[in-house]
C-alpha cells in the first residue's frame, strides 16, 4: 500500500471516530480487519450482507443494543474506508487501523492502544465481524452471565450439530470432574484449559492420551475423546480490562503461522491465577460466522426463517424461501398487529419490501413485486406480478385507497396515485423532485404509455399516450361522458438525425 493510502486511511479514522465515554465502564471490541480470501470477492468480508444489512453493522448494532451506551471500537485493515463508511461517526465509537493483519490477538492489542488505562477500569468484549447473526438479546445474556460469573475471562461458545469428522472448529478443552489419578477437581471443574486447534489434535499419536496440567493436576484426553468433543470457540470473548491490558503483552507469534493469536489469552489468564470459563448462548445460531459463500448463504437462510417465524401468523407469505421484508417494515407489521385487526396482508413468491414502506390492510403484492423507499400504501390495493415501485430517499410515494396497478409496470419517484385508480400493465411513470407525478382519483392508464413529471385530474381516462411535463383536465363532452386521451404522442426531438437504411 502507498504512503498516500495509508495517509488517507490514518485521516478517515480521525475524522469518523468520536471519544471514549470513560463513565461507561464496558468496551467492545470489533474485528474486522481481514479481508476473508476463501470467500473470493473484491469486496470485504465484513461488507457481505445478511438480510441486507453487511455483517459488520450488525455485529455493531447488537452490541450497541445489548449494552446500554457502550463504548465500541472496530479494527479496520483491508478495505478499511469501505468499512468505516458503513458505520460512519456515532457516540463513542473508535475507528483503530491495523496496518498488518497479524493475528487476532495484535488486533486486540491495536484496539486497546485506544484506550486511557489510567481512565478505564470495566470489562472488556471481543467479537469477529463476521458474526452476522448475533443480536442484542445474546451480548446481554453474555455480559450478565459474566459479570455474575467472577471470573476474568469468558468465552462464548458453539455446540457442533453434526458429526465430529466434519467439525473443523478449534475445541474447548475443559477441566474433568476427576484428574487422571482419580482425584475430584473441585471448583476447577468445567474451567477452560485451552482451546485446542481441529489440526493439532489430528497430529497427536492414536495410542498415548493428552496430557495437560491445571493448578496442580493433571488431566488426560484421549485423541477420539478431543475429537468427539463438539463444543468449539466461536471468537467471541469477554475479559476484565485490567488483567487483558496486563497479560496481552505477553503474547507471541511463535507459531506456524507466525501470528499473535487472542486464543493464547486462556494460558496466560490459567498461569496466573484469572479463571476462564466459558457459556453457550441461548440461540445456537449466533455463533455462526463464515469463510465462503455457502456458509453465507446458509446465514442468510436463518435470518430468513426468523423472519418468517415473526409473521407467518400475521401475514400471508406465499414461498417461506423466497422473500424479503426489510426489518424496520417488519417492526411495524407487528406493531400495527397489537391493534387485533386483520391485517390481510398478501405477499407473493419473490417479493421485495425495501427500506421506509409503509404496508396497510388488505394489500396484495403478487410474484416478484418490488417495492422499495418512502411508499405509503392505502388500504386495499392490489400490486401483480413483477412490478417494480420505487423512489429515493427524499421523495415521496403515495397509493391511494382501491388502487390497482398491473402486470410489469415500473413506476418510480414523487409521485400520488388517487383512490380508486387503475394503472394497468405496460405503463412507465416517472416523477422527478421539480416534476412530480399526481394522478387524481378514479383514473385509468392503460396500454403502452409512458408518463413524465405529469399531473392528471379526476376521472381521466388515458391510453397509448407519451405524457412529458403535461396536464390531463378533466373535460365533459356535451354528451355528459369524460373525453379520453388516447395516442397523444409529443413531437419528436432529433429527427434530423434519423434516416431510413
Amino acid at each position: 500500500m502507498e504512503v498516500k493510502d495509508k495517509k488517507d486511511i490514518y485521516a478517515a479514522v480521525e475524522k469518523l471516530s468520536s471519544k471514549i465515554n470513560y463513565d461507561v465502564k464496558e468496551a467492545a471490541i470489533i474485528l474486522a480487519a481481514g479481508h476473508g480470501k476463501r470467500i473470493k470477492s473484491q469486496r470485504s468480508k465484513m461488507l457481505h450482507k445478511i438480510w441486507e444489512v453487511p455483517t459488520v453493522e450488525r455485529v455493531y448494532e447488537a452490541c450497541r443494543n445489548g449494552i446500554h451506551n457502550m463504548n465500541i471500537i472496530l479494527v479496520v485493515g483491508i478495505k478499511a474506508k469501505d468499512v468505516m463508511e458503513v458505520i460512519g461517526k456515532r457516540e463513542n465509537t473508535v475507528y483503530a487501523y491495523q496496518e498488518t493483519q497479524n493475528g487476532t490477538g495484535h488486533a486486540v492489542q491495536v484496539a486497546l492502544d485506544s484506550i486511557d488505562e489510567k481512565l478505564f477500569d470495566g470489562n472488556v468484549y471481543v467479537l469477529p465481524g463476521d458474526m452476522g447473526l448475533i443480536d442484542k438479546e445474546t451480548m446481554s445474556y453474555f455480559r450478565e452471565q459474566f459479570i455474575n460469573s467472577n471470573c476474568d475471562m469468558m468465552v462464548l461458545t458453539g455446540l457442533f450439530p453434526g458429526n465430529y469428522l466434519d467439525n473443523n472448529y478449534g475445541r474447548i478443552v475443559r477441566v474433568k470432574t476427576i484428574d487422571e489419578k482419580g482425584n475430584p477437581s473441585g471448583n476447577d471443574y468445567g474451567k477452560v484449559i485451552e482451546i485446542m486447534e481441529h489440526k493439532d489434535i489430528l497430529a497427536l499419536p492414536n495410542d498415548k492420551p493428552y496430557r495437560i496440567k491445571f493448578n496442580g493436576n493433571t488431566y488426560s484426553y484421549t485423541k477420539q475423546e478431543l475429537l468427539e468433543n463438539n463444543e468449539f470457540n466461536s471468537g467471541v470473548y469477554a475479559f476484565k480490562y485490567k488483567n487483558l491490558v496486563k497479560l496481552i503483552g505477553s503474547l507471541t507469534s511463535n507459531n506456524v503461522q507466525n501470528e499473535i493469536y487472542i486464543t493464547d489469552l486462556i494460558s496466560l489468564f490459567n498461569k496466573n491465577n484469572h479463571p476462564v470459563l466459558a457459556i453457550n448462548p441461548l440461540k445456537s445460531y449466533v455463533v455462526m460466522g463464515f469463510n465462503n459463500k455457502s456458509v453465507l448463504k446458509e446465514m442468510e437462510d436463518v435470518a430468513r426463517k426468523k423472519i418468517y417465524d415473526r409473521l407467518k401468523d400475521i401475514i400471508e407469505i406465499s414461498d417461506p424461501d423466497d422473500f424479503f421484508i426489510h426489518e424496520s417494515v417488519v417492526e411495524e407489521i407487528i406493531e400495527i398487529d397489537k391493534k387485533n385487526i386483520p391485517l390481510d396482508i398478501s405477499i407473493g413468491k419473490g417479493v421485495y419490501i425495501g427500506k421506509g414502506v409503509k404496508l396497510n390492510y388488505n394489500l396484495d403484492l403478487k410474484k416478484n413485486v418490488f417495492v422499495e423507499g418512502n411508499i405509503r400504501f392505502g388500504k386495499n390495493v392490489v400490486i401483480w406480478q413483477n412490478v417494480h415501485l420505487s423512489c429515493f430517499q427524499k421523495q415521496n410515494f403515495n397509493i391511494g385507497d382501491n388502487v390497482e396497478i398491473l402486470w410489469g409496470d415500473i413506476i418510480k419517484g414523487n409521485i400520488t396515485i388517487g383512490d380508486n385508480s387503475r394503472i394497468e400493465s405496460s405503463v412507465n411513470m416517472t416523477g422527478s423532485d421539480e416534476f412530480p407525478i399526481i394522478i387524481g382519483k378514479n383514473v385509468l392508464i392503460k396500454g403502452t404509455s409512458y408518463i413524465f413529471g405529469s399531473v392528471i385530474e379526476d376521472d381521466v381516462y388515458i391510453e397509448h399516450s407519451v405524457l412529458i411535463k403535461k396536464k390531463a383536465e378533466k373535460l365533459i363532452k356535451r354528451d355528459g361522458t369524460i373525453q379520453p386521451i388516447r395516442f397523444y404522442i409529443p413531437m419528436p426531438e432529433g429527427i434530423d438525425a434519423i434516416e431510413d437504411l
